[in-house]
């Protein structure tokens, strides 16, 4: 009887303990170094004697983000890289996922290229578009050459430098957000489409009136998830810029690289990475109830 017992328990338990194992990496993985990153940021970090030195001084650090004259224009430049190249993409990725999807053959072999530029690692993507974007013998500088216009200092001039980085992040990027539109456009229904034709809109009107509306909780999934990996962006801007020309192309992805591995500031670089995560928490947040509230118009 005991044995029946604790067999039935097993079997009712069984879906929850199956779990243990991974929630126990869950934990080691990600909760343990949030609580550490947590103790950092409230302390400053020294080396001596091979051994690392903890003081808490969730002040000083406090002091050192008042102080800190970088921050203000990585921010600035974090907001304006990821508010314009996520608008660019999505108004990029939508129209060409509208394109292919009105195509009646090839449309494989179109989405196949579509996401060529996303397979390409971003160290590789740096650096091809870096070797582009060189004065002396970068493409886009020999056609102007040939255009008779002169060279222009993509990556040196404090008033390109940023959009010229932003173009790169585009292109890049796109493909992610096509593919999220166009699985949206595949699956919208065909009968109200075609009753908007029957009803006599034009091919404007109905993409206008019709499928946006419909689009709408999709375009919003897309803007999250490429902001959410706009804030994080760091390498292509790294191999591109290094923040450079002065603090003109600075994220704060690269102040934090900085802070932490040049400066040697490891509290205070605790400190900017839970400000980010937050801020990514509460746009995640934000966005999620916007989504809601989109699929619950529609």
């Amino acid at each position: 009887m005991m044995v029946s017992r604790s067999g039935d328990l097993i079997n009712r338990t069984f879906r929850h303990w199956s779990l243990l194992p991974a929630v126990l990496l869950f934990l080691a993985l990600t909760v343990y170094p949030a609580i550490n990153l947590l103790r950092m940021s409230v302390s400053t970090i020294t080396f001596a004697g091979g051994t690392d030195l903890w003081t808490f001084t969730p002040l000083r650090n406090i002091a050192d983000l008042r102080a800190d004259e970088v921050l203000p224009p990585a921010l600035w430049n974090t907001l304006l890289f990821v508010v314009i190249s996520v608008a660019v993409e999505v108004a990029i990725g939508l129209a060409l996922a509208i394109a292919v999807a009105a195509v009646r053959r090839g449309k494989g072999l179109l989405r196949t290229l579509m996401i060529l530029p996303i397979l390409v690692p971003p160290v590789a993507i740096g650096s091809m578009w870096k070797l582009m974007y060189n004065y002396d013998f970068g493409i886009f500088n020999q056609a102007l050459l040939l255009l008779g216009l002169p060279g222009v200092n993509w990556l040196g001039s404090t008033s390109l430098a940023l959009a010229s980085v932003i173009l790169v992040d585009v292109w890049h990027w796109v493909p992610f957000v096509f593919l999220i539109l166009f699985a949206a456009v595949e699956g919208l229904s065909v009968e109200v489409l075609e009753a908007a034709r029957v009803d006599g809109a034009s091919a404007w009107q109905a993409i206008r009136l019709v499928m946006l509306p419909m689009l709408r909780p999709a375009i919003m999934v897309a803007v999250l998830f490429r902001s959410i990996l706009a804030f994080k962006a760091f390498d292509e801007v790294y191999l591109l810029t290094s923040g450079g020309p002065g603090t003109s192309t600075e994220l704060i992805t690269l102040h934090l690289y900085k802070v932490f591995f040049e400066q040697g500031q490891l509290g205070y670089g605790a400190l900017l990475s839970m400000a980010l995560i937050a801020a990514i928490v509460g746009f995640l947040l934000v966005g999620r109830q916007t989504v809601r509230s989109l699929r619950m118009q529609s």
